[in-house]
C-alpha cells in the first residue's frame, strides 16, 4: 500500500494527504463525463437530421432555457447547503433522464423529442460541469489546483474515452434510448463522490470548503450582479465568449460540410465518434504528462495563451483551404487544447475568489455567457453569409480576433497572479 501511494504522489503530484479526495475527485468527473458522452453521439446527429440551418434557433432555445435556470440555481444556492444542492442537481438530471427514456420508447412526437434532447443536453453538459469545477475550486487552494487539477480532469477525459465505446456496445445489445438509462446510473456514480468528498471536508478543518454546511446567502440573480461587477470576472467572461464564438463557428462549417458530403446518418455518426476517441484519448495523454508542467513550470500566462494562438494558425490554415479534413483536423487540435490546457487553466482563475463568486458568478459565465456565445455566433453567421461572405473570409476575420483573445489570457493570468499573493499575504498577517 506504501508503495502504491507513492507511485500514485509520483505520477499525480499529489501529497500524501491529497491521495484521497484527489482519486474522489477524478472518479466523480470520470463518471460526469462517462455519462456525457454516452449521450453526445445521439445529439450530434440529431442535429444534423434536425436541420443544420435550424441549429441557431436551437442554440438560441438552450440559451433561453438557461436564463431561466441560471437565476433558479442562484435561489437554490442561497438557501440550500452545498453538498444537498450538488446532489439535488444531480438527482434532477437524472429524472430528466429517465423521462427522456420513457418519451423515447413510446415514440411520442419523435422530432420534438429530438429537438428537446439536443437543447437538454446542450444544457445538462455545461451546467453540471460547471457545478463539477466550483466544487473542486472550493476544496483546493490555488496552489493545488495549479498541481491537481490537471490530474482531475485525465478523470473526465478517461470517462470521455469510454463513453463512446459503452454507448457503441449498449447499441448492439438495446436500442438507443436504453442510454439515458446507462447515463443515468452514471450520475448516481457522481452522487455517491460528492457525499464522499463532503466527508473529507469536514473531517478536515483545515480545508477551505468547511463552510459546506452553510447556504451561501444573497438572492437569486446575485451571480449576475457579481459577473458584471467585478473586472475580474468580466474579463473571464470575455475569455469564454472568444472561445465559445469560435468554437461554435468552427462547429457549424464542420457540421454543414459532414452533413453535404456523408450522406448517411451511420457515416455521419462514425466520423462523430472517430473525432471524438482522437480528442479524448489525446487530451488524457496531455492532461496527464503535459498539462501539470506546462502551468507548474511555464506559468498560468502560458496554459491561458497556447489555446487562443492555436486558434489563430488554425483559422489561417482553413481560410487557405477550407475543406474537410482540415476542419476535422482544427477540430481536433483545438478540442485537445480547450480540455487538456485552457480549461483547468481556467478554473485556477476561480480559486482565488469568494464562494459566493465560485457558485453563483461561475455558474452564470460558464452556461449564460457560453450559450448566449453559441446563440450569437449562429446567427452572425448566417447574417453575414447572407450578404455574401463565405466561410473562408469569416476564418481570416477570426485570426485577429484570437490574437486579442491571447492578449486577455495574458491579461487574466496577471490578474490572478496578484489576487494569488495578496491573498497569501493576508493569511500570513492575520495568521
Amino acid at each position: 500500500m506504501t508503495h502504491l501511494r507513492s507511485t500514485i504522489q509520483a505520477v499525480t503530484g499529489a501529497e500524501s494527504e491529497e491521495i484521497v479526495p484527489v482519486a474522489w475527485s477524478f472518479f466523480y468527473f470520470f463518471c460526469l463525463l462517462c455519462g456525457y458522452y454516452i449521450l453526445r453521439p445521439v445529439r450530434d446527429e440529431m442535429a444534423i437530421e434536425g436541420g443544420v440551418q435550424h441549429l441557431p434557433w436551437m442554440m438560441t432555445a438552450t440559451f433561453v432555457t438557461l436564463l431561466v435556470v441560471t437565476p433558479l440555481f442562484g435561489y437554490l444556492s442561497s438557501h440550500v447547503p452545498r453538498n444537498r444542492l450538488l446532489l439535488s442537481v444531480y438527482t434532477f438530471f437524472g429524472a430528466n433522464l429517465i423521462g427522456f427514456f420513457l418519451l423515447m420508447i413510446s415514440h411520442t412526437t419523435p422530432s420534438w423529442v429530438a429537438r428537446m434532447f439536443f437543447v437538454w443536453l446542450s444544457v445538462f453538459n455545461l451546467f453540471v460541469v460547471s457545478v463539477f469545477w466550483s466544487f473542486m475550486a472550493d476544496l483546493f487552494t490555488p496552489s493545488q489546483g495549479a498541481r491537481l487539477f490537471a490530474v482531475i480532469a485525465a478523470g473526465g477525459s478517461t470517462g470521455a474515452m469510454c463513453g463512446p465505446v459503452l454507448a457503441a456496445t449498449v447499441t448492439y445489445l438495446a436500442p438507443i434510448p436504453w442510454l439515458m438509462l446507462v447515463s443515468a446510473g452514471f450520475l448516481a456514480g457522481c452522487g455517491f463522490c460528492i457525499y464522499r468528498l463532503h466527508e473529507w471536508a469536514s473531517a478536515r478543518p483545515g480545508v477551505q470548503g468547511v463552510q459546506s454546511g452553510h447556504p451561501l446567502g444573497g438572492g437569486m440573480w446575485e451571480g449576475v450582479r457579481l459577473a458584471v461587477s467585478s473586472p475580474y470576472l468580466l474579463g473571464i467572461c470575455l475569455y469564454l465568449f472568444c472561445l465559445t464564438t469560435t468554437a461554435t463557428f468552427l462547429y457549424l462549417e464542420q457540421t454543414r460540410l459532414v452533413s453535404e458530403q456523408i450522406p448517411s446518418p451511420e457515416g455521419r455518426t462514425r466520423l462523430f465518434a472517430t473525432i471524438d476517441l482522437a480528442v479524448n484519448v489525446i487530451t488524457f495523454l496531455t492532461q496527464l504528462f503535459v498539462t501539470g508542467q506546462v502551468i507548474g513550470r511555464l506559468g498560468l500566462a502560458a496554459a491561458l495563451v497556447a489555446l487562443p494562438l492555436a486558434s489563430a494558425a488554425g483559422f489561417a490554415l482553413i481560410g487557405a483551404a477550407p475543406v474537410l479534413v482540415f476542419y476535422a483536423l482544427f477540430t481536433v487540435v483545438r478540442r485537445v487544447g480547450e480540455y487538456a490546457v485552457s480549461k483547468p487553466a481556467r478554473e485556477v482563475l476561480f480559486t482565488v475568489v469568494t464562494r459566493e463568486e465560485k457558485y453563483k458568478a461561475k455558474n452564470f459565465i460558464d452556461t449564460a455567457v457560453s450559450r448566449g456565445g453559441d446563440a450569437v455566433t449562429g446567427w452572425v453567421v448566417n447574417a453575414v453569409k447572407a450578404l455574401g461572405v463565405s466561410a473562408a473570409q469569416i476564418s481570416w476575420i477570426l485570426v485577429p480576433i484570437a490574437c486579442c483573445w491571447a492578449w486577455l489570457g495574458w491579461s487574466l493570468a496577471r490578474q490572478e497572479d496578484r489576487r494569488r499573493r495578496a491573498g497569501t499575504a493576508a493569511s500570513e498577517a492575520t495568521g
